[in-house]
This record gives C-alpha cells, structure tokens and sequence, in this order.
C-alpha cells in the first residue's frame, strides 16, 4: 500500500514541515537512494530548532539544492519530535523508534537535504546484536555511504578511563596514609612520649620552696622563749628592674635601708654558669602589712613570698641560752645552733608546669608534683621563765655595784638535775643580735673558766669524810701558814694553833686546814674524787662550745701543788661543772647530770619524747652527804664566818664562800672572782644556787653572797617551799 500523504504540521519556528514517512520508520535514507546529502544538511539543526538551508533562507542567502525543502515530522510518531533528527544524527544516524527492521523511503523533500554534521563510526553489527537483542530491538544496519564519496572506515570511539580503577588507587592511597599516621603517633604517645616530654620539660619547670616552719622554744611551762612568726622577704629579679633608682627609693622607708644599699642589690650580676641572675633578697622576715604595702607598689621586678622570722618575745630572757638564728633561720649561737638539725625541720617543694611571661601561671593538667614541708620539732626546757627573769634581773643589779664586771646564777633542781635558770651577765637582746658584742652573747656558766678557789674545799672535805680519813667530830690544830714547795699559804682566819673543828675551818676557810685534810687523803684519791664529782669533762648539758675544764694530772704536781690544789688553786672549772658538785652533796651523795632539755615536741603530731635521762653516779654516802651539809652550815651561821651574807630568813641555807682566779685562753686575768654556792633547806635541799662574779679590781665576793641569797629567798617562794622547821645547829669552832 503506498505511502500515505499526511498534513503538513507547523515546527516551532512558524514554518510548515511536511510527512516523512518515505524515509522510514526510523527517518534515514535507504542506502542507495539520492538525496543522502541533504537530508544530512537538513537534520543539522541551528538553536532554534531550524534546518540549515531554513536558516540561511531567513537570512537572505542561497540554500544547498537551490529549492526550499520544509521539514516534516518524522512518521509513525505521535507528536513528533522536531528536534529528533539532530538528536538521530548526534547519534550517528540511528533510528531512535518505529518498527525493527523496517525503514520507510525517504521523501523528496528530504531528499535534497545536505548532511552536515559526520556520521559516527558504529561498532559491529555481529557484536552489538547481544546487546540490541536485549534491549528488545532487531539487528542495526549499517549507515551507508553518501552518493559519490568512497565509504570511510568507521573510527572506534575514544577508550575511556575506568573510573572504578581510579577510585580503588585512590582510596588504597588514603588507607595507606592514615596507616602511616597511625603506627608515628603511637611510636609518638606510647615509644617516644618520654623523650619529647621531657626534652623541654626543665625550661617549663617551676620550682618553689615551701619552707618548713622551725620549731620553738618553750619554758618548762609552756610559755615562748622563741618562736616563728610568719612573715615575707622580698627579692629583686634585676633583669626585670626598670629604675633602680627609682625602685630604691621607694622600697627605701619601708624595708628601712638605705636607697643606695637597695640599689646596689638590684644591680645585674652574672652567676658563675654565665647566666644572668634573676634573684636576689632584698629583704627577709618583713612583717605581712608591709608586704602588702610593697605589693602595691607594683613595681617592675619586685616580689614578695612567704617566709617566716624568729621572734623572742622576752628579748633579753634566756637569751644567753636560747641564742640566734640568722636570716636563713638557721641556728647560729646557744641552743638554736645546738639543736637546729631538729628544730629546723624539712623544706618541702612545688614543682610545676607553667607558661612564660604573661602566662606564668599553673598549666592546668601539667605536670605537677609536691613534696610536704615536715615542720620541725620544738624543744621543751627545764628553764622557768620568771625564775629566770629574777636570777637576771639579781644579777644585773649586784654587778652594776663592781665596774666592768662579769656575772653568772644559775639554779638547779636537786632531785632531777634540771636548770631552772642559768642566768649571764652581761646579756643581749636576742631578737636583734647584731647590736650587741660577741663576748655579750656568751654563756658564762658554761665558758667561763675559772680557779673555783674556797667553794673547791667542799669537794675535799666530803672525799677526806668518805675515805674515812676524817670524821665529823675531827679537830686539828691549825697553825697561820704552811709551805708546800716554794708556797707559803696562811689563813685569813688564823687559828694561832689552836684546834679547829671542821665546821669551823670551812666557816672561816682554812686554807691550812684544808692542806693538812688532803695530805691524809692523798694525791691519787683526791684527783679521783675530783672527777667524781664532775670536774675535768664537760657536762654535756645541751650547750654548744661548753667548756670542758682542766684537773692538773698527777705527773704534773709539784710540790706548791699539794697545797693550791686542795684548795681549789691549779683547777680550772666553770660554775655549772661547781653547781653540779654541790648538787651532789644535796641530792645525799648521788651525782645527777645538769640538763636543759626536759621533753621533745614532735612538729608533726605533737607526741612529747622525754629528754635524754641525764647520767648519775654515786659519788658520797648518804650519810657522809648529810654530814657535810651540816658542816656547811656553818659558813652561813657562826660569828664571823665568810657566808653571813647568804643567810636566807626562816631557812637553814648550807654553802661556801670562794675567791679565784679567772684566766682567758690560758692567760690569768687581773682582779679576783667571787663567788658562793648554797642549798636550801639545808636539812632536805630542794635547790643549789651557785652565783660567780669577776671583778677586775676585786670585790666579786661582796656581791655573790647577797646575790644568793636574793635568788634562793625568790626560788623557795615561788615554789611553795615551807620554813625550816628547826634552826641550824650550833657550831664550835675551836673546841677544847
């Protein structure tokens, strides 16, 4: 049946185009037929959906076949498509619909259109058929070759890149990326982590001192003799300094130094590791308001941190004992030198992290470690205070009576050994140490050696009694002078011959009597009493630099010295090695060690640790003790004795007058040392007062003996300690 005419039908450019039903179903020419070349120049369309020949029509120029050729929509579609052909030649020619297998003959209108755009090379019919099969079409025909051109060789198409390839390279190279990272940063947080922590670690660190607070010093009481306050210290980083002028002098009226000192502290130094030094006191134990004071200043390298000052509340109490620690706290003189390793405890530290700069402050989560201060212990002493401030004050008033003098009381528990007081004139304020002379700060009783003299005749009678060599009934016949070697000694007292009595030798103090009782004693059993008694060896009572004394050995006597001996010449002791004798013979013959210490306060709990037990011996009988103290008596007692002075009302006081020799490094001084040394009650003695006083031009002995007596008097009242029940016995000195 032939082909049916349709109606012309509008594009969309306004113009008529006609049927093609004679082209196919697919609308391309059958091979062979004329008219390929403009059907080629007729489906290149322009933008606006127009032939190409339709284009150069609207624009005035000739068209390839000479005649007007209309497109018409291609056949056996419902509302054709006008842009179909281009889309079909794009395609390289291939029908896009109509029936498989069956291409309707091309119209004569479209026959005379020019093929423009190149027909692309189709693969293989016999391998594309699988395909086409699959999608439901039949076989392609091949396009054939325009009229009058020799057939081309269809040209493959470009072989793409496979983008799934791409993609798999791709992501192989990011896994192996991220696995790269991964194995350095765990070499980097768990293999190398401390190496690179600490490589800059120490140029982060911070390190700050956390003082120990010193222990203090208390009286048997528990009253302060020396504490620690808390105060500041200020420093200087003289890097940071701006003006040091200017800095000086307004640091000048509160740290109470002079500008031009302030600013020679602030000047830059150069520390021995060639660094510049970025720290230097300026001041230390400055009180916390005017710290306050400097803070708000706010001056360019200035601080202010913690820091603690020694305060001795009594200044001049004790001082001589206690001592002074410097600006470090540390122990420098007396029991605070003695004792510092306890008493200063163990500084504690802060280390951390911190920024630079600005930022010089705590990194939070930084490294951080602190070690605890361990305050230290706290001493306890045997010491009253107000005894002490009496036996001072006693002393101080007696020896401004003799010009350029020196003094030392001191008073001892007989039972225990302990030092109620241990008084040195002249004293100083230990609070401010700086002011005052070397030799002020010395502790007579300890350092001050001396030839004990009369007060050394006490030790001889009590051996000569305990080696049964005299009894207390002994009478000798004392004539005025004795000579032993090149010596002569007499009495101040003298007996004119007559027998004395042994109470009545030691009131008047007969040096002649005396050498005649050590003449029946003995050389050997006189040196061992002697250190029986304390005498020769320190006393180990808590002092630092005690004096150890000196007992002339027994190859070294000569003959003079069996007579300076007994009576207390060619010995050298110190009034506390004297006291302790004399506590002996209180305490019924039993020799206790004198001591300062009575108890250890730790300064982390607070448990209390007794001193160390002070070492005792036996050295008289009770018995002999009780005889002596009697004796003794009478130097307080009988008319004329040289202890009246001492004499304490409503009690029986048993003691000795003695005048010595002082020597220095060896060297005897000028004038003569006074002395006395007493217990009370004499019939049951609860204390031993011992008072020394040298006197360049002589006198110490009119001020010791009123000097005893004042303290002991104070020391019985304070204590409660009642009268003597029955008076001292009645003595004869010279008995038929």
């Amino acid at each position: 049946m032939p082909p049916r005419a349709e109606e012309p039908r509008r594009d969309p450019s306004g113009s008529r185009r006609g049927s093609s039903r004679a082209t196919g179903g697919r609308g391309e020419p059958r091979t062979g037929e004329p008219g390929v070349q403009g059907i080629s120049d007729a489906r290149a369309y322009t933008p606006r959906g127009r032939t190409v020949r339709e284009e150069r029509q609207a624009a005035g120029r000739p068209t390839a076949g000479g005649a007007e050729q209309r497109r018409t929509p291609r056949g056996g579609r419902a509302g054709g498509d006008p842009f179909r052909p281009a889309l079909q030649v794009l395609d390289g020619g291939r029908a896009g619909g109509g029936r498989a297998g069956r291409r309707e003959p091309v119209p004569a209108a479209r026959a005379a259109v020019v093929r423009t755009v190149p027909t692309r090379a189709r693969p293989d019919d016999d391998a594309d058929a699988p395909r086409r099969r699959a999608a439901g079409r039949g076989p392609r025909r091949p396009a054939r070759p325009a009229a009058g051109r020799s057939p081309r060789k269809p040209r493959k198409p470009p072989r793409l890149a496979d983008p799934r390839r791409r993609l798999r390279l791709g992501t192989l190279l990011v896994l192996a990326l991220f696995a790269t990272i991964g194995v350095r940063l765990v070499f980097l947080q768990a293999v190398d982590t401390p190496a690179y922590a600490g490589g800059g670690l120490a140029n982060r660190l911070t390190r700050v001192d956390l003082p120990a607070p010193r222990g203090a010093i208390y009286d048997r009481t528990g009253a302060p003799l020396a504490n620690s306050v808390e105060a500041r210290y200020v420093f200087a980083d003289p890097t940071q300094v701006k003006d040091r002028a200017a800095t000086a002098r307004a640091l000048s009226p509160l740290l109470g130094l002079p500008a031009s000192e302030l600013a020679e502290r602030m000047e830059p130094r150069t520390l021995e590791n060639g660094s510049a030094s970025q720290f230097e006191y300026l001041a230390r134990g400055v009180d916390v308001p005017t710290a306050k004071k400097i803070v708000a200043l706010d001056l360019y390298g200035i601080g202010v941190h913690r820091d603690e000052r020694r305060e001795v509340p009594g200044g001049d109490l004790a001082a001589n004992l206690i001592g002074f620690t410097s600006q470090d706290m540390v122990g420098l003189e007396g029991l605070e030198a003695r004792y510092d390793d306890l008493l200063r405890g163990e500084n504690g530290r802060r280390v951390y992290e911190a920024g630079q700069g600005k930022l010089d402050a705590p990194i939070p989560g930084g490294y951080s470690s602190t070690t605890l201060a361990k305050p230290g212990s706290s001493l306890q002493l045997t010491i009253e205070r107000d005894l002490q401030f009496k036996a001072q004050q006693v002393l101080k008033s007696q020896v401004a009576k003799v010009q350029g003098s020196v003094g030392v009381a001191i008073v001892l528990d007989v039972p225990t050994g302990e030092v109620l007081a241990q008084a040195s004139h002249p004293t100083y304020n230990a609070a401010k140490p700086q002011e005052s002379e070397p030799t002020d700060r010395e502790d007579a009783a300890t350092s001050f050696v001396v030839d004990p003299g009369s007060i050394h005749k006490a030790i001889t009678f009590g051996a000569a009694l305990q080696e049964g060599v005299i009894t207390p009934d002994t009478a000798l016949p004392i004539p005025d002078t004795i000579v032993r070697g090149d010596t002569t000694f007499r009495d101040t007292h003298p007996a004119n011959g007559r027998r004395m009595s042994l109470p009545g030798m030691l009131a008047y103090s007969s040096n002649v009597g005396t050498i005649e009782i050590a003449e029946k004693l003995g050389r050997d059993r006189l040196i061992d009493y002697q250190k029986r008694f304390g005498l020769g060896q320190p006393t180990g009572e808590g002092i630092p630099g005690e004096a150890s004394g000196r007992l002339l050995p027994a190859q070294s006597w000569s003959g003079s010295s069996y007579g300076s001996v007994p009576i207390g010449h060619s010995v050298d002791a110190t009034p506390l090695q004297m006291a302790a004798a004399y506590a002996a013979i209180a305490n019924n013959g039993t020799y206790v060690q004198p001591h300062l210490i009575k108890e250890v306060i730790s300064g982390e709990d607070g448990s209390r640790t007794p001193g160390k037990a002070p070492v005792t011996r036996s050295v008289l009988s009770p018995a002999n003790a009780k005889a002596l103290r009697t004796m003794l008596e009478a130097v307080t007692t009988v008319d004329g004795a040289t202890g009246l002075a001492a004499a304490v009302p409503g009690y029986r006081v048993a003691g000795k007058t003695g005048t010595g020799i002082r020597y220095v490094d060896g060297k005897q001084q000028p004038g003569e040392v006074g002395s006395f040394i007493g217990m009370a009650p004499a019939d049951n003695p609860r204390f031993v007062v011992a008072v020394f006083v040298w006197s360049p031009g002589g006198g110490g002995g009119a001020v010791a003996a009123p000097a005893f007596r004042d303290i002991m008097g104070f020391t019985l009242s304070r204590n409660r300690v009642p009268p003597s029940g029955a008076p001292a016995p009645k003595f004869e000195v010279f008995p038929r």
